[in-house]
C-alpha cells in the first residue's frame, strides 16, 4: 500500500479539510482527492463522506483510522530516525589520496575530525593509473583529485589548492641544474606519462602531449604510480610532472625538481560518486574547504 496515501489519509482524518490537508502535506486539493480515491478503491469502500461544506469519517473510515493509527505512527517514527540517523556525521570515512598525504590531504583529515569527533577517517591510496575506480567501486566514499574533472557519474567540491608544477629530472640530466624552465622547452624532454584505466583527459593532465604553442612532447613510456614514475626518472627514462608539495614531499640526491614557468597551476579537490552523496561526505567537503581558507589566509 502506498505510504503516501495512508499519510494523506491520517491528515485528512485531523483536519477534516482537504485544502488544510493540501497545505499540510505540500500538495494541491485536487492530489488529496486523487490520494483518497486511490486508498478507498484499495479498501473498497467510502472513508469520508463529503458535502460541499463538511468532511467526517464514515465508520468504516473510523475503524480504519483506529487499526491503522499505531503502525502509521510506528512507521513514521521508523523514517524520521532513519533521516536522523542519515544527517549525523559519525562512522568511519574512507578517502582517497594521490601518491603523497600532503598538508591539504592531512588537513583537511584533522579538521574534519575535530569538528566531527563521532568521525573517523580511513585514507586510503589511489594509484595515478585509476583515479576513479575506488569511487566506482565503493572502496572510498571520496577522493582527492585534480580539477576540473569531465566525468558525469561524479560530484567535485572547491577548490583546495593552486600549486605550481615542477618537473622531476634525473640529477644527471642537463637542464636539472636550472632554475627554471618555460613550457615551450618540454618539447625537449621525453615526459613519463600513466597507463590506463584513467580516463584521456587524465593522462593529458599528468603529461600533456603538445605545448601551448602545439609543440608536440616526446613520451618515455607509462607507469602506474608515482613511486614507478620517480623511479624511472632516477633512471634517466625521461621527466614527469608533479605539483609542487608532492615534488617537496619526494625530494632526493638523485632527482632534482626544477619549477616550470607557463604551465596553468595544478588544482586540488574533492570527488565523490553523485548517487552515493551522504551528509558525511558533505561534512567532510565543507571541513576541508574550511581549512584551506583557514590556510589562505594564513598565507596572505
Amino acid at each position: 500500500m502506498d505510504f503516501r496515501e495512508l499519510e494523506c489519509f491520517v491528515v485528512l482524518c485531523e483536519e477534516l479539510h482537504f485544502a488544510r490537508t493540501a497545505e499540510r502535506l505540500y500538495l494541491s486539493p485536487g492530489r488529496v482527492s486523487q490520494l483518497m480515491r486511490s486508498l478507498e478503491t484499495r479498501i473498497g469502500g467510502r472513508l469520508f463522506d463529503r458535502t460541499s461544506r463538511r468532511v467526517r469519517l464514515t465508520p468504516l473510515g473510523e475503524r480504519f483510522l483506529a487499526d491503522l493509527r499505531p503502525s502509521y505512527e510506528g512507521l513514521a517514527n521508523a523514517v524520521s530516525r532513519a533521516k536522523a540517523a542519515a544527517r549525523e556525521v559519525t562512522g568511519v570515512l574512507r578517502v582517497g589520496f594521490l601518491a603523497t598525504p600532503t598538508d591539504a590531504v592531512t588537513g583537511s583529515v584533522r579538521a574534519f575530525e575535530r569538528r566531527h569527533p563521532g568521525g573517523e577517517v580511513e585514507l586510503v591510496e589511489i594509484p595515478l593509473s585509476d583515479p576513479y575506480g575506488k569511487l566506482r567501486t565503493g572502496q572510498v566514499d571520496l577522493a582527492f583529485t585534480l580539477l576540473p574533472v569531465d566525468e558525469p557519474d561524479l560530484v567535485t567540491g572547491a577548490a583546495l589548492n593552486r600549486v605550481p608544477y615542477r618537473l622531476g629530472l634525473s640529477a644527471r640530466h642537463p637542464l636539472a641544474a636550472r632554475a627554471s624552465i618555460g613550457v615551450e622547452e618540454l618539447a625537449s624532454v621525453p615526459l613519463i606519462g600513466v597507463e590506463g584505466p584513467a580516463p584521456r583527459w587524465w593522462r593529458e593532465r599528468v603529461a600533456p602531449s603538445v605545448t601551448p604553442s602545439g609543440r608536440p612532447i616526446p613520451r618515455a613510456g607509462t607507469v602506474a604510480t608515482t613511486q614507478e614514475g620517480l623511479t624511472q626518472v632516477a633512471l634517466g627514462r625521461g621527466g614527469m610532472l608533479f605539483c609542487a608539495p608532492t615534488a617537496d614531499h619526494h625530494q632526493r640526491p638523485d632527482i632534482r625538481f626544477v619549477p616550470v614557468t607557463g604551465l596553468p597551476p595544478s588544482i586540488l579537490g574533492l570527488a565523490w560518486v553523485r548517487a552515493a552523496e551522504t551528509a558525511v561526505v558533505r561534512a567532510f567537503d565543507e571541513a576541508a574547504a574550511g581549512h584551506a581558507l583557514g590556510v589562505e589566509a594564513l598565507v596572505a
